[in-house]
């Protein structure tokens, strides 16, 4: 065995994928070959470098799925040098008196063993890193898409935390429960997020309000099944704006004005 098969075998070694054979010949030559254990050390690195880059986070689950409906789908061809078929010139059927080249003898077995390795090994090495490559794209789409998909609600309130005068204020609700406005005056918007709501009838909702004055103008309503709820504001926030929730038939109030005594009160001053 000269150095290259050996190092086909260790390549092989390193992800744990010799025969039983070929890892009885793979030792057998590493004893009698010390001086070749730079090639073991060197796939091994290369096995642990590719297992490191992998994720502790599980791939999705229709990943496996997708990827064996992509295959079988996929017409398997034969491989051939794009060379040598753009060079290969046509085969015309023999005639009786065409004189007909003789046969090139058939390689070794010694020889279509060890190419046949050499391919194996290869193969294996190239399956790996694109199982790598997969995973890292399959969690990179999933983080992506949850990027993507954020409601409005957290936009706003990622957008706020951002902002040089982002403010917060928590207060209790009425009831029990609280209540914590987000907000900044530079970039407009104001957030609540709030937890332990009362329990209101189907046909009610939540209004918020922005209080200027005496006056109150309507920002939205929202609901909330479990007493928890993070809600975006209509309208820009103004210096001085108190923020309140309201209790009023189901869509808001139909005066415009609030109808019931606020169970949030929240001063932006």
């Amino acid at each position: 065995m000269d150095e290259e098969e050996f190092a086909e075998l260790a390549a092989g070694a390193a992800l744990n994928a010799l025969s039983p054979a070929d890892r009885e010949a793979f030792e057998a030559a590493r004893r009698r070959h010390p001086e070749w254990q730079h090639l073991v050390d060197a796939d091994a690195a290369t096995a642990a470098a590719l297992a490191d880059t992998v994720s502790d986070a599980l791939p999705p689950l229709t990943l496996r799925s997708t990827l064996l409906a992509r295959v079988a789908a996929t017409p398997q061809l034969p491989t051939m040098d794009a060379s040598a078929a753009a060079a290969a010139e046509p085969v015309e059927a023999w005639s009786d008196s065409d004189e007909q080249p003789a046969a090139e003898p058939p390689p070794a077995t010694a020889v279509i063993q060890a190419v046949s390795r050499q391919r194996w090994t290869r193969g294996i090495l190239g399956l790996a890193a694109s199982l790598v490559l997969l995973v890292a794209l399959g969690l990179g789409a999933a983080t992506l898409n949850d990027y993507l998909n954020r409601s409005a609600e957290v936009v706003a309130l990622e957008q706020i935390e951002d902002a040089p005068d982002a403010q917060s204020a928590t207060v209790e609700v009425t009831d029990g429960g609280t209540a914590t406005a987000h907000w900044s005056e530079s970039v407009g918007k104001v957030v609540l997020v709030s937890q332990g709501l009362p329990r209101i009838a189907d046909d009610e909702s939540f209004e918020l309000w922005f209080v200027r004055g005496d006056d109150a103008v309507s920002a939205g309503t929202f609901e909330s099944a479990d007493g928890q709820a993070t809600a975006l504001l209509d309208g820009e926030v103004e210096p001085g704006d108190v923020i309140a929730v309201t209790i009023e038939p189901q869509g808001g109030s139909p005066t415009g004005e609030p109808s019931s005594e606020p169970i949030v009160i929240i001063p932006t001053a």
